[in-house]
């Protein structure tokens, strides 16, 4: 019988034993697509983690009274609730935030790390347990968004805007640079690629490398594709039940 965890436990294993993005490898399209400035990263982990929390609390209430042939359904049915509540009041209230992340906002819908622990976890947990869940790996998404964010911007623009919603500071307006970035001040140049999409791929590569090293001294196994088996639809999946492997 698995070890039953504290809400502590469960709350901490989202940061780095279990971080969707660095341990279980999920959430990566949204994370290689808005992580090109610190305020996009913020915004976006702050959107999906009140949608993560406020869908594992209604899953989990609703588990016992769910059909199982149709919780699927169900879960993106609450899940896009969710989503459509924080987008309208991210366009009423940050909409310079909404612009930035664009498609990516209601794309919270079929984020899988939200629809991974529905099925994972709030299925199987009280509402306390799984709001606890919701806090953690929202929050584990949001670090692992920003460290990700804060990369490719200093070094793509030379800048870090340090701000949240809208409020806030610049890397450049502390050290009072003027219309001057950090990296040319010191007689460097910034580097392009790393605010295009190439740059993302090679910031989140270097990312899990450091994530797989830390992971290996610790004795932990290291974070990897495993095909269908990290699908959280890969209970019902029919590509999976004829012996195939979904191309997605």
């Amino acid at each position: 019988m698995a070890e039953k965890k504290t809400l502590g436990q469960e709350f901490s294993k989202g940061l780095i034993k279990e971080n969707p993005v660095l341990r279980l490898v999920l959430g990566t399209c949204p994370t290689l697509a808005v992580s090109t400035s610190i305020e996009n990263a913020i915004g976006m982990g702050i959107a999906a983690t009140i949608v993560l929390i406020c869908s594992n609390i209604v899953i989990s209430a609703l588990r016992k009274v769910i059909p199982n042939k149709v919780r699927i359904p169900c879960y993106i049915v609450v899940i896009a609730a969710f989503v459509t509540i924080v987008q309208l009041f991210v366009k009423a209230f940050a909409p310079s935030l909404d612009a930035s992340l664009g498609i990516y906002l209601p794309l919270i819908v079929v984020n899988c790390i939200i629809l991974g622990r529905a099925e994972g976890f709030a299925n199987k947990n009280g509402v306390i347990a799984s709001a606890v869940d919701g806090v953690g790996m929202g929050v584990g998404f949001t670090i692992a968004l920003t460290l990700m964010a804060a990369i490719r911007e200093f070094f793509g623009s030379g800048n870090l805007t340090l701000k949240v919603l809208g409020y806030g500071t610049t890397l450049t307006d502390i050290f009072g640079l003027g219309e001057t970035d950090v990296l040319t001040a010191i007689g460097l140049e910034p580097i392009l690629i790393f605010i295009l999409a190439p740059g993302g791929f090679f910031t989140f590569g270097l990312l899990m490398a450091c994530a797989n090293k830390l992971a290996e001294k610790a004795g932990k196994p290291k974070a990897e594709l495993k095909g269908c088996e990290a699908c959280p639809m890969a209970a019902t999946c029919a590509m999976k039940a004829d012996g195939k492997e979904c191309a997605e």
